[in-house]
């Protein structure tokens, strides 16, 4: 037998690293058959959870830890620090254990048990912080990680909001990457807007190379102030703008260029798990939430387009760190969310009826003497974070939950968002009754009733569980 020399290639061709960190970036482009159908366009997915942590997040990762060991910032020993819902830390965590460094991250409390577990194992100490809050406050995420760097000895900041790197990590690795895939034939970039690192250094690129050919699209939650939304919170992590309402000064990330968004298409919450849910089940590709979101806008801006286009949606990351959110039965229905499995028995809305009553809910800025008078006829109700409008309640801002036992020794010009208790029970219309009746137990009085992540009524608990009984 002739035994032949090794042919001399690349190794990186043949995918052979020298380093964990050399195998991110040049993920596939995958098209999408399935959600596509009636749709005369090419859409291609990028799976940016095929990068070693999971998500395109190691890119900005990567960038922003390279400039920083150019510019003397971060040394040997050092500490990476940042805040973040939860991605950018775990490709902070992976890039850190690969280099020699410690890492810390902060991340707000709505970030899913997975992620903050894959943080841990990658070793990162983690700080987790109440999320709503106002930019100014202390325990805002990025305050604490601006303050936990400053305390850490050797600590440095990614500070991927306004962190030049983050963007130009896209601009120099995912927008020709991009390119060069689809060999010039791209014509709509997709991608949800969040630090806005990866729609701008993508977006500058391809419309660079193509000569403003390329359209940019933006992705973004329906109320995020992005896309002109009030700022109310949502329900699909890493994605949108935030605003809580005693925010002092709105400051948008210097990551995000909007002038490279050409549009932004606004995604509900139901839209993004509906899109979520049918990529696994018709795709094959189990993907994280702001995919959802992305995907959804791809799909409407595909619609209008011929067959001669081609649209290119980031996938941000795997559906695998939302198993216990946006692919768990328990959680979406008590949130009045679509289900992802079919229910085994009655659901909240169907067997209570017209027996909810129209919400009612207590401003966290009015008076005691205020709340007192809308508590004339209810043991308790529920206290919101006050927002000016008559927009939805947004299950996520209930702050607590008031009575008039509670009121009784405070001072009348006290604001009543300073004497909450604990939540009511909150229960969805999608969801399991035999569910709902366990988790509210043996609670008395008023229940909140959701719709999508949304306050549609109230409920008296001994009404659920009649309900229940008459569905056995």
């Amino acid at each position: 037998m002739t035994i032949l020399d090794p042919p001399t290639v690349d190794a990186a061709s043949l995918g052979v690293y020298d380093s964990i960190t050399d195998a991110i970036g040049n993920t596939p482009l995958v098209r999408l058959n399935r959600v596509t159908e009636g749709i005369s366009a090419t859409v291609y997915a990028k799976l940016e959870f095929l990068n070693p942590g999971g998500s395109v997040k190691d890119r900005a990762a990567l960038a922003m830890i390279r400039a920083a060991e150019e510019s003397g910032e971060l040394l040997p020993g050092g500490t990476v620090v940042e805040g973040t819902s939860g991605n950018t830390g775990v490709g902070l965590t992976l890039v850190a254990a690969a280099r020699g460094y410690r890492s810390v991250v902060v991340v707000p409390d709505k970030t899913s048990a997975e992620k903050i577990g894959l943080l841990r194992a990658h070793g990162a100490q983690v700080h987790v912080t109440p999320g709503g809050r106002p930019s100014h406050h202390p325990e805002f995420v990025r305050n604490v990680a601006i303050r936990l760097a400053a305390e850490i000895p050797g600590g440095w900041l990614a500070g991927q909001y306004d962190n030049p790197a983050n963007p130009d990590a896209h601009r120099t690795t995912t927008g020709p990457e991009i390119w060069r895939q689809t060999q010039g034939r791209v014509t709509h970039f997709v991608a949800g807007v969040g630090t806005g690192g990866t729609i701008t250094g993508t977006g500058e690129f391809l419309a660079e190379v193509s000569g403003g050919a390329v359209q940019t699209v933006g992705a973004d939650p329906e109320t995020s102030v992005y896309g002109g939304g009030d700022g109310r919170a949502w329900y699909i992590e890493s994605v949108g703008h935030f605003l809580h309402p005693q925010t002092e000064t709105d400051e948008w990330p210097d990551s995000y260029h909007p002038d490279v968004v050409d549009r932004l298409e606004r995604i509900t919450d139901v839209e993004a798990l509906t899109v979520l849910h049918r990529l696994a089940r018709e795709e094959g590709l189990l993907v994280g939430g702001s995919a959802g979101t992305a995907v959804a806008a791809a799909l409407r801006v595909a619609r209008t387009l011929g067959p001669d286009d081609v649209v290119v949606v980031i996938v941000p990351d795997s559906g695998r760190a939302y198993l216990s959110k946006y692919f768990d039965n328990e959680w979406l229905g008590r949130l009045g969310f679509p289900l992802y499995h079919a229910p085994s028995g009655p659901v909240v809305g169907d067997a209570l009826g017209g027996r909810g009553i129209a919400p009612r809910t207590v401003p966290s800025t009015v008076t005691v003497a205020e709340a007192g008078d809308l508590l004339t006829d209810t043991p308790a109700l529920p206290v919101v974070l006050a927002r000016p409008g008559t927009g939805p309640i947004v299950v996520a801002e209930i702050l607590g939950a008031v009575g008039p036992e509670a009121l009784s020794d405070a001072p009348d010009d006290d604001p009543v968002g300073a004497h909450v208790a604990q939540p009511l029970p909150v229960v969805g219309v999608t969801e399991e009754l035999s569910v709902a009746v366990r988790r509210i137990g043996g609670h008395r009085g008023p229940v909140v009733v959701a719709e999508a992540g949304r306050v549609v009524a109230l409920a008296d608990a001994d009404d659920i569980r009649t309900a229940a009984g008459e569905h056995r």
